[in-house]
């Protein structure tokens, strides 16, 4: 059997990120997203979120923003101005785990506490959960809360299999200078998806000046094009595709 998570990252992001999500969802083949919950978003979006019928996993976020956690008890994150350091392999590299703990289980509660249960699963903006010594805090939190993992790599995957933590068998996607999740990369991609259980990461989202700073901001206009388009869907059903989320695997 052929069973597909389509995971969207980046809820809260924006408002427009969230806002296109829920439409890839409502009207594509989205069926996940992860919150980023060191970020302020917006009552009414929370509960159309809540509302959903999407899994809800936790985009751990050491990268991104402010954090939780007061400033003085984690300053091995932090820039001069008290924001994460964007760079993922230097954010790893300095990070004191013991600190990385705080912040991220500040990031669980936040999450548990807005939704009102635990995430479907665990992943990472930036993919700063795949580099040590964060992974270790990630594998550890995930343990606990009995949640799969995202494992975008074969070294990921086997260390968390060591562990015990479920994960898709496969995984595809990229966020570069170009749009990644077109109408045609997604027909090519659904045409050669393996047996078992496969991620697509996405970044479906509407452009406006909140996203300008990123560089991948008005590409997620056209993942959402992707996602949304009728084709797509229609593939996936001519193809017995089975679409799901993390809090589905057995």
């Amino acid at each position: 059997m052929k069973r597909l998570i389509v995971n969207a990252d980046d809820f809260a992001l924006t408002a427009g990120v969230s806002r296109g999500i829920l439409d890839a969802h409502r009207r594509g083949i989205v069926t996940s997203t992860t919150l980023m919950a060191n970020l302020p978003l917006e009552g009414a979006l929370l509960e159309d979120l809540k509302a959903s019928r999407l899994g809800v996993g936790l985009h751990l976020n050491l990268t991104v923003g402010r954090p939780i956690s007061p400033p003085e008890e984690i300053p091995s994150l932090l820039d001069a101005e008290g924001k994460f350091f964007r760079d993922p392999l230097r954010q790893a590299a300095q990070a004191k785990p013991e600190e990385v703990e705080l912040e991220l289980r500040a990031q669980v509660a936040v999450f548990t506490r807005l939704l009102g249960r635990k995430p479907t699963h665990l992943d990472s903006h930036h993919h700063v959960g795949r580099h040590l010594p964060v992974r270790d805090v990630v594998f550890a939190l995930a343990e606990e809360l009995g949640v799969p993992v995202r494992c975008q790599d074969a070294e990921t995957r086997r260390a968390a299999s060591e562990r015990g933590l479920k994960n898709p068998e496969h995984f595809f996607g990229e966020s570069g200078p170009d749009p990644y999740w077109s109408s045609e990369r997604l027909l090519a991609q659904l045409a050669a998806l393996p047996e078992g259980i496969s991620e697509f990461m996405t970044h479906p989202g509407y452009f406006d000046q909140d996203l300008a700073y990123s560089r991948y901001g008005r590409q997620r206009e056209v993942e959402l094009g992707g996602l949304t388009d009728p084709t797509v869907r229609e593939a996936v059903e001519a193809r017995g595709i089975r679409l799901c989320h993390f809090g589905d695997l057995a």
